[in-house]
């Protein structure tokens, strides 16, 4: 038995959150393998709408294990948070099981995320402020504190010794803050913390995949966000890849599976940085408008453009992916054309790949599609769909030489369409 992989193939935002809800019946385990509350992965169903920032997303399947990962960074506040609203919603919750090995965000990390991103003014990265990036540079700097130190007697000490280590960066900032409170919510927030079995993750991965157990791997945010080979410096703080599960579940690279990379019918991006296929017309507008483009962890309005072929060719060789999954193909619904990014023109030159250089000197080319009229957001079956939306997935197949096996067409987890 092999672990397969989920991922964004994007800048994130590409609806991975449903199709793992949707995909939870047939696996075993649900493991996040990176990333932390920047993320938002946005559920529908039963007329419920339920956003998790942290918790896997199989969460509301009894029967599931779900299993944050030694990759995943957690805010206990916001973790808290997290269980407090799934409680509301009287609904029954699986299995949830977090890594020894998980870094802990500490008040003074969001701190340092705000002062750093404040001194950056018009040069800022579009940061989620949430503290992500100072973790993963204390974890990497070999400072971090982890889940496993919170039942250490020696744990206020070590906190103390890394919050007064950021309490001397701080002071090379012009950045007010008054941390006493933040401490407060934060200790009081570990108890929640504490009310779940904290394991040995990569021991446990190891025995499940031995034992047989279906395994489902799940990214946050997307591989145009990666570390390494995202649009860097706009990028997340962690390997957004394949790669990323394997180091933020402990699982071999030869106990890869199925590898399913998930995109829009279009491409978003919140924040700053490169967007080459960018729309700024009223289409952009319309995009977002229908899309109801906002960021699930931000709220702020994400850049909308047409889809493009050749990040999105370069995100699939990256990752090894053997199958793709197509969200809010209905959004594109009522467009008499559609444009579809293939190459760009880069100092003269045409090429048909992500190049190092950002996009103020890129120039995207397109080919131009038939849309459709039909509103997709209400048919039953894929057989319904104009002949359109069946000619645009065949175009992206044949482009990009990797099978579309579900299409969706609305939040809704009944909104999703198996091939």
């Amino acid at each position: 038995m092999k672990a397969d992989v989920l991922l964004g193939l994007q800048w994130g935002d590409e609806g991975k959150g449903k199709i793992v809800d949707v995909l939870t019946s047939k696996y075993d385990i649900i493991a996040r393998f990176q990333g932390g509350p920047n993320a938002g992965h946005t559920l529908e169903f039963d007329g419920i709408k339920h956003v998790l920032h942290t918790i896997p997303s199989g969460i509301f399947h009894k029967g599931s294990m779900n299993i944050i990962g030694n990759g995943v960074v957690i805010d206990p506040v916001i973790f808290e948070n997290e269980i407090n609203e799934i409680d509301k919603l009287d609904v029954e919750m699986s299995d949830l099981l977090i890594s020894k090995k998980a870094h802990l965000i500490l008040p003074t990390h969001k701190l340092l995320d705000a002062a750093s991103e404040k001194a950056k003014g018009k040069n800022k990265i579009g940061s989620t402020l949430k503290g992500i990036g100072p973790t993963y540079m204390d974890k990497t700097g070999r400072n971090g504190l982890r889940i496993g130190d919170i039942s250490d007697k020696n744990f206020t000490e070590k906190y103390e010794k890394l919050k007064n280590k950021h309490i001397q960066i701080l002071n090379f900032y012009d950045f007010d803050y008054k941390l006493n409170e933040l401490e407060e919510k934060w200790f009081d927030s570990l108890e929640t913390l504490k009310r779940f079995p904290h394991i040995e993750s990569e021991h446990f991965m190891h025995k499940a995949i031995k034992d047989g157990k279906k395994i489902l791997a799940e990214g946050a945010q997307g591989t145009l966000l990666d570390i390494d080979f995202g649009s860097y410096p706009f990028v997340t703080s962690s390997n957004t890849i394949t790669a990323g599960a394997c180091t933020g579940l402990g699982i071999a690279p030869n106990k890869i599976g199925e590898v399913i990379g998930i995109f829009k019918a279009y491409c978003t991006r919140v924040g700053s940085g490169p967007f080459p296929s960018e729309l700024f017309d009223e289409i952009g507008v319309r995009l977002a408008k229908i899309g109801n483009e906002f960021g699930s962890t931000t709220g702020r309005a994400r850049r909308c453009g047409w889809i493009d072929l050749p990040a999105l060719k370069y995100a699939i060789n990256i990752n090894g992916v053997t199958q793709l999954n197509m969200m809010k193909a209905d959004v594109l619904s009522g467009l008499e054309t559609i444009n579809v990014c293939t190459h760009y023109m880069l100092d003269g030159n045409k090429i048909d790949y992500l190049p190092f250089e950002d996009n103020e000197n890129l120039t995207p080319i397109y080919t131009k599609l038939k849309g459709w009229d039909k509103d997709l957001m209400h048919i039953s079956s894929l057989d319904e769909a104009p002949q359109e939306v069946h000619d645009y997935i065949a175009y992206l197949e044949k482009e990009l030489e990797t099978p579309i096996s579900i299409v969706s067409v609305g939040p809704d987890r009944k909104q999703t369409f198996f091939r």
